[in-house]
């Protein structure tokens, strides 16, 4: 009899359509029959500091590890098995005992531009109000249009949408990918260009991670893509070197066009006035793919550090 695998997921309806996506590909991998996947593979919802903090952005309650603290430490005592994240919110360090175990395929990483009335952020009048609770996706918008107004934008998804369509803001971001898993993706009037605009390091990948004497399960590696995986590793190579977090406004995004991996990192200040990037590629020699392109990233993300100096960090 197949022991139960305990996926452990945040309570949002947005991580548990993600986690339900995961729910069902890791029943199928491990070969559990379909009427018995809620029995075998159970979702475990575990509430965290950053879903209770909603009036403040984290940058001022600690960062992104508010969304994963409390599911790695029920991974750690035995409380769930596998925990799915969405990869933007996993700090570049991890917990010792922990691994990420596999990446599946990943989603759209481009941020979308919602609003009810204008097509892109080129087309808003000034002055107008655009909310957001990513630091990175407010510098990238007043660098490009420093007119704007704009304001923090906490809350799920549906809630965001709300307030957008209650009239309290002109447009708002988010991330596609979370549109599209949630069947919201008939919102998004454009979307803005990855490699123009980079979005957060791993945007658009989900991470399944597990203790380390785990990682190794059969399931787990016929989940692994590993093309994803190593444009993630690129980007949170990136990640590692800029010791990015919710204080920087830092984006990375990679692309693989053959063996080659191409990766575009940048940081800027908090009012887009400053910005430095850094561009660069890599063709990747056979076996050790991964590392090869965390490398790069590492390598990317350093010379971007160099360039900012102590204009990167937010006070």
């Amino acid at each position: 009899m197949q022991p139960p695998i305990k996926i452990g997921t945040r309570a949002s309806a947005l991580a548990r359509a993600q986690s339900g996506m995961m729910q069902r590909a890791i029943a199928a991998a491990a070969g559990v029959p379909p009427d018995q996947v809620e029995t075998l593979c159970p979702l475990v919802l575990i509430t965290t500091t950053g879903d209770r903090i909603q009036d403040r952005r984290l940058i001022e309650a600690g960062g992104k590890a508010l969304f994963t603290k409390e599911i790695e430490e029920a991974l750690l005592d035995g409380r769930i098995d596998v925990a799915v994240h969405s990869m933007k919110d996993v700090p570049a360090d991890m917990p010792s005992g922990l691994a990420i175990a596999a990446i599946p395929e990943r989603e759209d990483p481009r941020d979308a531009f919602i609003s009810k009335r204008f097509g892109g952020l080129a087309d808003l009048p000034s002055g107008a109000r655009l909310g957001t609770a990513s630091l990175r996706r407010q510098a990238q918008s007043l660098r490009a249009r420093p007119d704007l107004q704009v304001e923090m934008l906490r809350g799920n998804v549906d809630t965001r949408l709300r307030r957008l369509e209650d009239g309290d803001f002109d447009a708002i971001l988010l991330a596609a990918a979370g549109l599209n898993r949630l069947g919201r993706g008939e919102v998004i009037r454009s979307c803005i260009d990855a490699t123009e605009n980079p979005p957060a390091p791993g945007q658009g990948a989900l991470a399944l991670q597990t203790r380390e004497a785990d990682a190794g399960a059969a399931f787990l590696r016929a989940l692994h893509h590993a093309p994803t995986a190593i444009c993630v590793a690129a980007e949170r190579g990136a990640l590692t070197a800029l010791e990015a977090s919710c204080r920087t406004a830092v984006g990375a995004h990679a692309r693989l066009d053959g063996r080659v991996v191409r990766l575009t990192v940048e940081a800027l200040s908090a009012d887009g006035t400053r910005h430095w990037r850094c561009e660069r590629h890599l063709g990747l020699a056979p076996g050790g793919e991964e590392a090869q392109a965390f490398e790069l990233g590492l390598a990317s993300g350093r010379e971007v550090r160099e360039q900012a100096g102590d204009g990167l960090v937010v006070a």
